[in-house]
């Protein structure tokens, strides 16, 4: 699936690798202007680089979609130097484990900054460029604990519940505007997140980062007339989740 995303701008937020990272060049392949946004600046300037050098058209823009300054000023820099927001998916996130009983104030905190106020106030902004224009697509990256619930993950799961409702409720605001909202919920995908959560998995046995990014192809070449909620990609056998 390769929509043409010739002269539209689509922002990824958590960028700079794994999921975001192939959602970026995916974007980019398809002809949209990707800005890479995260809080590793280093990070997303290598990706950006990557991806210019394989004749695709990316910024990189540091920013920590916790601290709310940096989300507006980040968005205020898109619509100065690139006048449109087409695309914006919201794939940064943090995870902290432990059982229910061991969780810290400052873990509940980080997640919920990041996963569901940062996804939330990232959706806020989008909104307000994309309004105007009577068009765009939010795509947010949830999860499989976004519906389920693994233990050593409450917390976690707790923010990818938020995601959900977020997007449920943002979909229905969106829709007389003429603007998508959309969410991908993957099962185990092979990132570094994953591998430290639970490093007991076969890597053989997950998705791959590029799995996902096929997925916001999916979104992005329906017609203007057709809406999806929620696509929950699994591997196809083997997999845990």
């Amino acid at each position: 699936m390769r929509p043409d995303l010739t002269d539209s701008v689509a922002m990824v937020t958590g960028g700079g690798r794994g999921i975001g990272l192939a959602i970026a060049k995916s974007l980019a392949v398809c002809g949209a202007r990707v800005v890479l946004a995260a809080r590793t600046a280093d990070q997303i300037t290598a990706a950006a680089k990557r991806i210019c050098a394989g004749g695709g058209m990316a910024t990189a823009i540091p920013a920590d979609i916790a601290v709310e300054g940096d989300v507006t000023a980040l968005f205020a820099r898109v619509a100065d130097e690139m006048g449109r927001l087409d695309v914006l998916v919201n794939n940064a996130g943090v995870g902290r484990y432990g059982m229910v009983a061991d969780l810290q104030v400052d873990d509940i905190d980080a997640m919920l900054a990041v996963n569901l106020r940062g996804t939330m106030l990232c959706c806020r902004e989008a909104m307000r460029l994309m309004t105007p224009r009577r068009s765009g697509y939010i795509i947010n990256i949830s999860s499989v604990l976004g519906f389920k619930g693994y233990t050593n993950q409450a917390a976690y799961t707790a923010t990818k519940h938020g995601v959900m409702g977020l997007t449920k409720s943002l979909a229905v605001e969106a829709q007389e505007h003429d603007i998508r909202v959309s969410a991908i919920l993957p099962g185990g995908v092979d990132t570094e997140m994953v591998r430290r959560s639970r490093p007991d998995l076969d890597p053989d046995v997950l998705l791959r980062p590029h799995d996902i990014a096929q997925g916001v192809l999916y979104l992005l070449s329906l017609s203007d007339t057709a809406a999806v909620d929620e696509i929950y990609i699994r591997r196809r056998k083997s997999n845990p989740f």
